[in-house]
C-alpha cells in the first residue's frame, strides 16, 4: 500500500512537471507578485504588465531579462543576508517563463487569472509629516548621456527633529534611476546651486563638494520606503537643507523633473543612534584604487574591528562601472562568520539599500570585512572604455570607487561615542593614506571651503 501512495505521489509529481504552463495559473501570479508593482500607469516600469495581452506582447523580453536576473532589479546574493523586501525571482519561476514562452504564451482559463494586488496610491507609509520640493523643475533633454545632478531643498527646520522613515517620490519616473539623501547644515550645497544656469550642480556625486552632516538613505528603481525598526531614528538638524543628488537615465524623450520627498518623525529622540560603518572609508580614498587596463581581478580589501556590541540594520553598497564582486563580512569572537551582504555582479545603474528582516546581533570583537573586486577588462559588459584603459580613484563615473556600508546601532547606547570614535580615526587614516599617495591636489579640489 506504501508503495502505492509512493507511486501516485510520483505520477502526480510528473504529470505537473509535464502540464503545459499558461499564463492564467502560472505565469500571472509571478508577474502580478514581482513586476506589476513597477510596471504600471504612473510607476518606474517603461510599460504595464497588468494584462495577459501586456505580458504577451513583451514576452520574449521578459524571458530573456528573467533568465539574466537583470529584472527584477535584486542583487544581493541569496542565501547572504535575510533582507526585507527581497523580489528577485526562483530558478522555478525563471523556468516556468521561459517554458511558457517557448510554448508559445498560451492564455490557459481566464477564469483561474489571480486578481491583482491591491497597489496603495499616493503615500505608500501614509501621510508624511513634513512635505519637501525641489524649488525649481529640472528640464531633461530626451537622450544623450546620463546626467548626474545635486539639488538642494531648504527645509527651514527650528528645531531637531528624528526620521524613521523617508519616501520619496520622483516626477520624472522613466527618467530618475536613483537618488541618494544627505544633509547639510552649513549651506555649503546652497552656494553651488545653479550653476550652468540650471536648478542644482554638478558633480561631488558622493558629497564632496559640500560638508554633509548626515544621510537619510537613498531610493533606486523598484525600491520601496520601510519605517526603522521600533525606537530608532536618524537626527534631522535645525537648520538642515536636504541634498538630492539623483541620477537620470534619459528616457527618450524630454522630462521635468520636481522630485517630492515625505519625511516620518518620530514622536521622541531614540534611545539609541544609527551609525555607519563603512568600508573601505570615504569610497575606497586611499584603498589603492589603481587599476591597471585590461586587469580582470584587481582587488581591494578592508577590515575593521568592532569595538563595542552592535546590531546590524541594513546595508548598501558603492562603485561604479568597473566593480564587479563586493563582499561583507562579519567573523565573530568565537570564530564563526556571518554573511552580512554579497552581490556577485554589481551594477552601477541599480544601488539598493539591504534591511535585515532582523536586526543582525554583533558582538565586540567581531571583525567586519569587506572584500572588492573590479574587471577593467575588455570582456566586462559595463566597461565604459574601448579599449579599457587605466583607472583610479576619482568622483566621476568613468573613475572608481568602491564601499560597503553597514548601518549599525550600539546594544548600550553610552558605548556610542566609542564606535563613532573608532570610524572617524578610521576615515582619517585612509586621508593620510591618500595624502602620502599624492593625491593631495584631488583632495583639496575635493573639500569644500572653509
Amino acid at each position: 500500500m506504501k508503495r502505492f501512495i509512493v507511486f501516485l505521489a510520483v505520477a502526480a509529481a510528473c504529470l505537473a512537471a509535464g502540464k503545459p504552463k499558461t499564463f492564467s495559473e502560472d505565469i500571472a501570479p509571478i508577474v502580478f507578485n514581482k513586476c506589476a508593482s513597477c510596471h504600471r500607469p504612473g510607476e518606474a516600469g517603461p510599460f504595464a504588465l497588468l494584462s495577459y495581452q501586456d505580458v504577451k506582447k513583451r514576452g520574449a523580453l521578459i524571458a530573456n531579462v528573467t533568465q539574466s536576473r537583470y529584472m527584477p532589479p535584486w542583487h544581493a546574493a541569496p542565501g547572504y543576508g535575510d533582507f526585507i523586501g527581497e523580489h528577485r525571482l526562483t530558478d522555478e519561476q525563471i523556468a516556468a517563463i521561459k517554458q511558457w514562452v517557448d510554448a508559445g504564451m498560451p492564455e490557459g482559463d481566464p477564469k483561474k487569472l489571480p486578481a491583482l494586488p491591491k497597489f496603495t496610491e499616493g503615500w505608500q507609509l501614509g501621510t508624511p509629516d513634513l512635505v519637501v520640493k525641489m524649488p525649481q523643475p529640472f528640464e531633461l533633454p530626451a537622450s544623450g548621456p546620463d546626467v548626474y545632478r545635486n539639488f538642494t531643498i531648504p527645509m527651514n527646520i527650528p528645531a531637531t527633529k528624528w526620521v524613521r522613515a523617508v519616501e520619496y517620490r520622483p516626477s520624472a519616473r522613466k527618467a530618475v534611476h536613483h537618488a541618494l539623501f544627505f544633509l547639510d547644515t552649513a549651506g555649503t550645497s546652497r552656494q553651488h546651486d545653479g550653476e550652468g544656469g540650471k536648478p542644482g550642480y554638478n558633480g561631488g556625486l558622493d558629497g564632496t563638494r559640500f560638508a554633509k552632516s548626515g544621510r537619510l538613505g537613498g531610493w533606486a528603481v523598484g525600491g520601496n520606503p520601510h519605517f526603522l525598526p521600533a525606537g530608532l531614528a536618524i537626527p534631522l538638524l535645525a537648520g538642515s537643507d536636504l541634498v538630492l543628488q539623483v541620477h537620470f537615465h534619459l528616457s527618450g524623450k524630454p522630462e521635468t523633473e520636481q522630485s517630492t520627498v515625505g519625511l516620518y518623525f518620530a514622536d521622541k529622540a531614540p534611545t539609541r543612534m544609527i551609525a555607519p560603518v563603512q568600508l573601505p572609508p570615504a569610497f575606497g580614498l586611499g584603498a589603492g584604487i589603481d587599476i591597471p587596463a585590461g586587469e580582470k581581478a584587481f582587488q581591494i580589501k578592508d577590515s575593521f574591528m568592532l569595538p563595542i556590541d552592535v546590531e546590524g540594520l541594513q546595508v548598501g553598497a558603492h562603485a561604479h562601472y568597473l566593480a564587479k564582486d563586493m563582499q561583507m563580512t562579519a567573523t565573530l569572537p568565537d570564530g564563526s562568520k556571518k554573511w552580512l551582504l554579497w552581490i556577485k555582479d554589481w551594477d552601477f545603474s541599480w544601488q539598493d539599500q539591504y534591511q535585515y528582516k532582523d536586526p543582525v546581533p554583533l558582538p565586540k570583537g567581531t571583525r567586519i570585512d569587506v572584500a572588492i573586486t573590479y574587471d577593467n577588462s575588455a570582456e566586462n559588459p559595463h566597461n565604459p572604455s574601448s579599449p579599457p584603459k587605466r583607472v583610479q580613484w576619482g568622483e566621476q563615473s568613468f573613475d572608481e570607487m568602491g564601499s560597503i556600508t553597514l548601518q549599525v546601532v550600539p546594544v548600550r547606547q553610552s558605548e556610542y561615542k566609542l564606535l563613532t570614535a573608532a570610524s572617524q580615526e578610521k576615515r582619517a587614516d585612509a586621508i593620510r593614506k591618500a595624502l602620502l599617495s599624492g593625491m593631495g591636489p584631488l583632495l583639496r579640489r575635493l573639500s569644500p571651503p572653509e
